[in-house]
């Protein structure tokens, strides 16, 4: 990691907490600047990683080195010690501990990972054969937390983080285990309500498992953990609601940022037909793997089927109908494609199918997203509508789709 670039920390020189701070990282390059010098030497020295200690006392400060290192390219994490409430998008929190050093070390590596993610990205795109056309909003716009908890402060805090990405509500560490193993989630917010043995176990298993090893983990009890845990981006929060959204927020952005690279990645690996959105077949490529398929599935005398999946309008945002197609592709078989189309229902055809098995696995997907996801504001969930049409002997590619497009308006009346 240390090859990336040099390390820059500001802080003031005469600051008690940049000896603790620092120490036991020696494994990087280091250069110390003061806050009034800080603008002109990242410019100046492009570095790999901004550290920032005494942030809380220099918020205006902090505000214009967020604002430098979001304008940088490659990706360039700003990690911030102790800040104060309010916390600009792309600043990692840190609170002080009797680890801060460990905890500051893991934290770097896995920020300077999704550098490194993003610098191959750049360079393949500027290399690749076929365009990939990436996503220009804030990576929170599709970013997904887990909010666990069953105290006073939960509903708070669920409005607090629901204003800033989308949220999935856990009542019981049970509930919060199926979330984890059925969608792609961007962090967890642990709240209150669990005794301090249950949320161990939690961590624990965290921990173990590579799945979720670097997701962001806000424990929102206002304690810290007593036992150490292999979660580099388990942060201790204590504050209101807004205050907890506010500093969990930039780890899951930067969790949802890397998410988005690994699906552009495997786009540019199979020549741009994949949606760097969605993970789905871009539209285009869903055509003609569609064609490809009846044309195939007639020839061979097999089944061939397609689904539409569609929400009620105004019942999703944009954000709703992401994350399902993201769920989706991680519950087909593999022998199954998908698109989000231009009317932004999720199309999938079932190779070799009979209808009565399309309509089964359409009705269990189906089911999935209805008991997985949930709607804007206050909304608790959403109720999908499906079609099915099966492939007749003289069907082609665009009657198929015709058919399926009368089953849903038949579905919809």
């Amino acid at each position: 990691m240390s090859q990336q670039g040099p390390i820059v920390v500001v802080a003031n020189p005469e600051s008690p907490a940049l000896g603790p701070a620092l120490a036991g990282i020696d494994v990087f390059p280091l250069i110390e600047t003061g806050w009034p010098d800080a603008p002109d030497a990242v410019a100046r020295l492009r570095p790999a990683a901004v550290i920032a200690i005494e942030a809380a006392a220099n918020a205006d400060a902090l505000d214009d080195l967020a604002r430098q290192a979001a304008a940088a390219e490659p990706y360039t994490p700003l990690i911030a010690l102790d800040p104060g409430p309010a916390l600009p998008s792309n600043v990692l929190p840190l609170a002080s501990s009797g680890r801060t050093a460990a905890r500051l070390t893991a934290r770097l590596n896995t920020a300077l990972r999704v550098r490194a993610l993003h610098a191959t990205l750049l360079r393949r795109l500027a290399n690749a054969a076929a365009h990939v056309p990436l996503p220009a909003d804030d990576p929170l716009h599709d970013a997904t937390a887990l909010l666990i908890g069953r105290g006073g402060a939960y509903p708070a805090l669920s409005v607090a983080l629901g204003e800033r990405m989308g949220v999935v509500g856990a009542l019981s560490i049970e509930a919060a285990a199926k979330h984890l193993n059925a969608r792609e989630l961007d962090g967890i917010v642990i709240g209150d309500g669990f005794t301090p043995r249950v949320v161990d176990a939690f961590l624990t298993v965290l921990s173990e498992d590579s799945r979720f090893r670097n997701l962001p983990v806000a424990l929102a009890t206002g304690t810290a953990p007593a036992a150490h845990y292999d979660l580099p981006n388990l942060e201790p929060m204590s504050g209101d609601p807004a205050t907890v959204a506010a500093h969990a927020a930039p780890l899951i952005r930067q969790r949802a940022f890397e998410a988005r690279i690994d699906r552009a990645l495997k786009s540019i690996d199979v020549g741009g037909l994949l949606d760097p959105r969605t993970g789905l077949l871009t539209r285009d490529a869903f055509q003609r793997d569609f064609a490809a398929a009846v044309e195939d599935a007639l020839g061979r005398g097999a089944g061939l089927a397609v689904a539409r999946i569609a929400f009620a309008p105004g019942a999703t945002s944009e954000r709703v109908r992401l994350d399902a197609a993201r769920i989706l592709g991680r519950l087909m078989r593999r022998m199954d494609f998908a698109t989000l189309d231009s009317h932004d229902a999720i199309l999938i055809a079932f190779a070799d199918a009979s209808p009565r098995d399309a309509h089964m696995i359409a009705r269990r997907l189906g089911s999935v997203l209805k008991h997985t996801l949930h709607g804007p504001g206050r909304s608790r969930g959403i109720d999908p509508r499906i079609a099915v049409a099966a492939l007749l002997p003289d069907d082609t590619p665009a009657s198929l789709l015709a058919r399926l497009t009368n089953e849903c308006r038949r579905a919809a009346s």
